[in-house]
């Protein structure tokens, strides 16, 4: 699918990769997939794992420049300074657990480590912020699972569809 249907941000969240000690694999591996699932990815940005500067660029992504989608990466573990899903219960106005669910749910059938996943989805204005792990592999896996159920979320916030269509 070519025709760009859908804007998305991309938000990396790594200290390593925000001070250019590591190269961020995780955020153009997601850009890569939404690129070539109907999304015009419009903004892309690292930032460490602080929750005050992961809340600010949520908070830009879904007021200001109003993606329908923002993905973040990185930032879901058990680390001391993981707290991205913290950032993510600040900024959003409603939950939406199955995405999640079902994201662990399918991940654990590859690995048991993926119970471990404190990762979030929500609903701001009309904008859906999922949480992805931090690897490239995993963040591309977990959207290809739920990559057309956000599609009809997305349709559904926009008033595209009714939803129950």
């Amino acid at each position: 699918m070519n025709e760009k249907l859908y804007t998305a941000a991309v938000l990396t969240v790594s200290d390593k990769a925000s001070r250019g000690e590591r190269e961020d694999t995780g955020g153009p591996a997601i850009i890569s997939f939404l690129s070539e699932n109907g999304f015009e990815v419009v903004e892309y940005r690292i930032v460490s794992d602080e929750q005050e500067k992961i809340v600010k660029e949520l908070k830009y992504f879904s007021d200001e420049i109003k993606v329908d989608l923002v993905a973040t990466t990185g930032g879901t573990g058990f680390a001391p300074r993981d707290v991205t899903p913290e950032a993510t219960l600040i900024v959003v106005e409603k939950l939406v657990p199955g995405v999640v669910e079902h994201i662990r749910r399918l991940s654990f059938e590859k690995t048991s480590h993926a119970i471990l996943s404190r990762a979030m989805c929500g609903i701001r204005g009309n904008t859906v912020i999922i949480n992805l792990p931090g690897s490239p592999k995993g963040a591309v896996e977990s959207l290809e699972f739920v990559i057309e159920p956000l599609k009809h979320g997305i349709d559904v916030l926009k008033g595209v569809i009714g939803e129950h269509a």
